[in-house]
C-alpha cells in the first residue's frame, strides 16, 4: 500500500426491483461517505437490485444502465471508489450474474462475478470464472461475494496477485445466524493466513418479499486482529483507516521474525497437486 486508507463498509436494506429507490439510498450514502473522508466504499451484495434469485432475471440491470453511468459520476465527482452489488444482465448469458461494479475515479468502470454460487443460486445464476485484482487509491484490490469465502483459495490466489485489500460484501439472511459471529470463524482465518486486509458488509431488513437479513459489519486486519468497531443498530456506514506500515512490514521481501511472517512466501507449491486433484470422498 502507498500511503494508508479510509475506507467504508455499508449495513443497509434494499428492496427487490425498487432499483431507484436502492439508488436513491446508494448515493445518500455516498455522500455521507465522502464527509468522512473515505477513499473505498463497499455496498452489500445486490444492494442496487435486491436480493432474490427468484426475480433476479426480471430485475437486473446491465453494466450500461443509467444508474451505474450516475454512480461512475458521482465516483469522479467524490474521487471515490464505489463497490457496488448487483444482479448483472448480459445478452451472451441466459441467467444473471451476481456483481461487484468497480467504479474508480479516472478508470473504465470494472467488475467482479461471484464465481461460487450458493446451491440456492446456482438454477438462477451464471457463475463468474474469474479472480480480478484492481488499484486504486495506491492500493491494489479485490473483491469476493458471500459464498466466495468459504473457499480458503480464494483468499490465496487475491494475496498472491497482489491485493492488499479483501472486500467481502454479503446477502446472509437471519435465519443464517449472528453474522459478525459466524465471520470471525473464518474471515479471521483468511486475513492471517494470506496477510489481508478484509472488510465485510452485510445486507439488513427486509428484502420487501419474504426475506429478512440480519445486518453486520467487520474489518479484520493482517493478523487476525479485529479493529475496533463503532455500534451500527440499522442502517449506516462502519469506517476504518487501515495503516499501510502495518501490511507493508508484513509483506517486505527480508523477513527475519516469525511474529510477522508472510506465509505464502514459504509455500512448497510443487507439493500442493492434489489439492486440485482429490475430490471428497463418499462414505455413502
Amino acid at each position: 500500500m502507498n500511503n494508508d486508507c479510509r475506507i467504508g463498509l455499508v449495513q443497509m436494506e434494499s428492496i427487490v426491483g425498487n432499483t431507484e429507490r436502492n439508488f436513491n439510498h446508494i448515493i445518500n450514502l455516498t455522500g455521507i461517505a465522502h464527509k468522512q473522508g473515505i477513499s473505498f466504499l463497499c455496498f452489500p451484495e445486490c444492494a442496487l437490485n435486491g436480493y432474490s434469485p427468484n426475480d433476479a432475471a426480471e430485475i437486473g440491470t446491465t453494466l450500461e444502465s443509467r444508474w451505474i453511468k450516475q454512480l461512475k459520476e458521482c465516483s469522479q465527482d467524490f474521487n471515490m471508489t464505489l463497490l457496488v452489488g448487483m444482479a448483472e444482465q448480459r445478452i451472451d448469458s441466459p441467467r444473471p450474474y451476481i456483481s461487484q461494479v468497480i467504479l474508480s475515479p479516472e478508470e473504465d468502470s470494472k467488475v467482479y462475478r461471484k464465481v461460487h454460487l450458493g446451491r440456492s443460486e446456482l438454477a438462477y445464476f451464471t457463475p463468474g470464472n474469474e479472480f480480478p485484482v484492481f488499484s486504486a487509491h495506491g492500493t491494489s484490490f479485490a473483491v469476493g461475494i458471500c459464498w466466495d469465502w468459504h473457499f480458503p483459495e480464494t483468499a490465496a490466489i487475491y494475496s498472491l496477485k497482489g491485493a492488499e485489500i479483501l472486500f467481502a460484501p454479503h446477502a446472509s439472511p437471519k435465519i443464517a445466524g449472528d453474522r459478525k459471529q459466524l465471520w470471525l470463524r473464518y474471515l479471521g482465518t483468511r486475513a492471517y493466513d494470506n496477510s489481508v486486509y478484509i472488510g465485510a458488509c452485510n445486507l439488513i431488513g427486509s428484502n420487501g418479499k419474504s426475506k429478512e437479513f440480519s445486518g453486520g459489519v467487520l474489518v479484520i486486519g493482517p493478523k487476525g486482529e479485529v479493529f475496533d468497531q463503532d455500534h451500527i443498530g440499522d442502517e449506516g456506514i462502519l469506517t476504518v483507516n487501515l495503516p499501510a506500515d502495518r501490511i507493508n512490514h508484513i509483506r517486505r521481501p527480508e523477513r527475519s521474525s516469525m511474529r510477522d511472517s508472510f506465509f505464502l512466501a514459504d509455500r512448497r507449491k510443487e507439493l500442493y497437486h492434489e489439492l486440485i486433484e482429490l475430490d471428497i470422498i463418499d462414505k455413502a
